[in-house]
C-alpha cells in the first residue's frame, strides 16, 4: 500500500459512520445493498447465461448499486434536520417504505435471475403480470419518499434559509420524484432495444428512456452537489447560477425524454 492510499480507507470509514449516525436504519440498509453486489458480482463472472443480449446478473447488480445509492442519499438527507423530526412519523414512514420498495424489488429483480428470467417487462402470465406492476408502484413509492425529506428540511431542516445550499437540496429531492417517476412510468411501458448501446450502461439515446430515468432519479444528488460548489466558488451569485443550472437540467431530461420517445437521437 502506498502512503497516497492510506488515507482512503479512514476517509471511507468515516463517512459510511457519519451515515449511519445521521440515519442508521436506512444507512445500515445501503450498505448491505452494497455488500450484496459482491455475491452479485461473482455470479455476473461464473454465471454466463444472457438475457436480451446482456448477462442475467448484469441487471441485479445495477440495481443493487442503485438501491443502495439511493438510500444512502436519502440517509444524508434525512441528518439535515433534527433529531426529534428524525423520530417523527412522517421520516420513518418515508425510511421504511424506502426500504420495504427496495427489499421488494431487489429481491424480484435477484429471484428472476436466478431462474433464468426477466423481471421487467415479463407480463407473459397474471403472476408475472402482477409483480410487474408490484414493483412499478414500489419505485413510485420510493422516488415519492423524497419530497417528503423535502418538506420536512424546508420546515425544520438546518440549511441557512434562502441559500442557494438550501434550495438546491429542496429541489433536487423534489425533480428526483417529478422527473424520476414520470420518466419511470413511461419506461415501465416502453421496452428500451436490446444489444448494443453505450459502453458499461448498453443504453441508446434513440428510443430508450433509460438515459432520462437515469437523469431523473439523480437530480437529488447532482443539485446539491452543483448548490455546494456554486456556494463555495460563487457565493455573490449562487442563488442565480443554481436557478440557471435547474433549469439546464431539466432541459436535458426533457430532450432525453424526447429523444427516447421519439426514436431519434444517436
Amino acid at each position: 500500500m502506498t502512503a497516497s492510499a492510506l488515507p482512503l480507507a479512514p476517509t471511507a470509514r468515516g463517512l459510511l459512520a457519519a451515515l449511519i449516525a445521521r440515519e442508521p436504519t436506512l444507512a445500515r440498509f445501503g450498505i448491505a445493498m452494497w455488500l450484496a453486489m459482491i455475491p452479485a458480482a461473482l455470479a455476473l463472472g461464473l454465471d454466463e447465461r444472457m438475457l436480451r443480449e446482456a448477462p442475467i446478473w448484469l441487471k441485479p447488480l445495477k440495481f443493487l448499486a442503485s438501491v443502495g445509492l439511493f438510500a444512502l442519499t436519502t440517509a444524508w438527507f434525512v441528518g439535515l434536520l433534527p433529531e426529534a423530526r428524525r423520530r417523527a412519523w412522517p421520516v420513518r414512514t418515508a425510511v421504511w417504505t424506502l426500504i420495504a420498495a427496495g427489499s421488494f424489488e431487489i429481491a424480484y429483480i435477484v429471484l428472476q435471475a436466478a431462474l433464468g428470467a426477466g423481471s421487467h417487462y415479463n407480463v407473459g402470465d397474471p403472476l408475472h403480470a402482477a409483480l410487474y406492476s408490484a414493483m412499478a408502484a414500489g419505485a413510485i413509492a420510493m422516488t415519492a419518499t423524497q419530497p417528503v425529506i423535502a418538506w420536512e428540511i424546508a420546515r425544520h431542516g438546518t440549511p441557512a434559509r434562502g441559500s442557494a445550499w438550501r434550495t438546491s437540496v429542496l429541489w433536487g429531492l423534489s425533480l428526483t420524484f417529478v422527473l424520476g417517476s414520470v420518466s419511470g412510468m413511461m419506461l415501465g411501458g416502453m421496452q428500451p432495444p436490446s444489444g448494443g448501446g453505450m459502453p458499461l450502461t448498453g443504453w441508446h439515446v434513440a428510443g430508450d428512456l433509460r438515459p432520462a430515468h437515469f437523469v431523473g432519479l439523480h437530480a437529488h444528488q447532482a443539485l446539491p452537489l452543483a448548490g455546494a460548489a456554486l456556494g463555495a466558488l460563487a457565493p455573490r451569485g449562487a442563488r442565480v447560477w443554481l436557478v440557471l443550472g435547474i433549469v439546464a437540467y431539466v432541459a436535458v431530461w426533457a430532450a432525453l425524454m424526447a429523444a427516447g420517445l421519439s426514436g431519434r437521437g444517436g
